[in-house]
């Protein structure tokens, strides 16, 4: 089968390539800067842009199965919203979709909160959702909270704001439950969801790990994989503004992409994955492991001072 990958350069991507090219299909890439893409696995690579629609028609030419893995939190130069420009990107790759006839097509979005609006950020990966959902007659939205992996934005963050502060304030959203999920674990669950042929129609799953605990469980259990004491203040107000503007500022990260990610820790953050692990039978690791393991894996590139 001639598989599409975008976002071949990512977290998930880079990790997902070589577990598709192991089952013997051609895996082509598509990439704004293609000397990015350096997975292993990779047969071709094509070069062009989601959000003006250059190259789409050539990447998908042949392809009967494509994997959307493009997302970006920072505006463009020009000051454009990042949820306008994620949904253009959007609307560009199904309409090339469905020019070319492509079979299925599989995306990782997020979790969608119950009983409560999204986030701007959710709110973006949900209207991505729909628009790709439409056009494949086979689509599989894969919705999941916090990854847990060495590259994952969400992690790194966290790690770093751990290391770098003497301190650590918990702000009210410290007690809301989140149920992360180990990014080798995403990948198994990507990989079945585009080969699996028990995949009918268009689904939307929610994906998940099996451990369930708060945001402030998950910052100490993090602390302890990295052997660290940090005295933590909670605090009885959310101050999302300002908070994201100081991590922005000690962990090194945008404020666009640390102010909408703070912004969505305003309620619980549940999945309801049975249909998921029914249908894909994925063997998920427990979050200590998924932490160890992320950790290991970024010291094998550059040191955590912390540790």
């Amino acid at each position: 089968m001639r598989i599409l990958l975008t976002g071949a350069s990512g977290a998930i991507g880079s990790q997902l390539a070589p577990q598709l090219a192991g089952e013997g299909h051609e895996l082509r890439a598509f990439a704004r800067d293609p000397s990015r893409v350096t997975a292993s696995g990779i047969d071709q690579i094509v070069r062009g842009d989601a959000l003006t629609g250059d190259g789409l028609g050539q990447a998908l030419d042949g392809v009967e199965l494509a994997y959307y893995l493009i997302h970006s939190m920072e505006p463009s130069g020009e000051g454009e919203p990042f949820a306008e420009r994620e949904l253009r990107s959007a609307d560009n790759f199904a309409a090339a979709a469905r020019q070319a006839g492509l079979r299925r097509i599989c995306y990782l979005g997020g979790l969608v909160p119950s009983g409560r609006s999204p986030s701007e950020h959710l709110a973006s990966r949900l209207a991505v959702e729909q628009t790709l959902l439409s056009s494949a007659p086979e689509a599989v939205a894969l919705r999941a909270s916090i990854v847990i992996s060495a590259q994952s934005r969400s992690f790194r963050f966290l790690v770093r704001l751990l290391e770098r502060s003497p301190v650590l304030p918990l702000p009210d959203w410290r007690d809301f439950r989140t149920e992360p999920i180990d990014g080798r674990d995403v990948v198994a669950y990507l990989k079945e969801a585009g080969l699996s042929a028990s995949v009918e129609g268009r689904l939307t799953l929610d994906i998940a790990g099996p451990d369930t605990v708060t945001y402030g469980q998950l910052i100490q259990r993090i602390s302890d994989a990295m052997l660290l004491s940090r005295p933590a203040i909670e605090l009885p107000f959310s101050m999302t503004p300002v908070a994201s503007a100081v991590a922005a500022s000690i962990t090194g990260e945008t404020s666009e992409l640390v102010g909408p990610l703070m912004a969505g820790l305003s309620g619980d953050l549940l999945a309801d994955d049975a249909a998921a692990r029914e249908l894909f039978h994925v063997r998920l690791h427990r979050l200590n492991s998924a932490i160890s393991n992320a950790l290991r894996e970024w010291e094998t590139k550059e040191p955590l001072a912390a540790r």
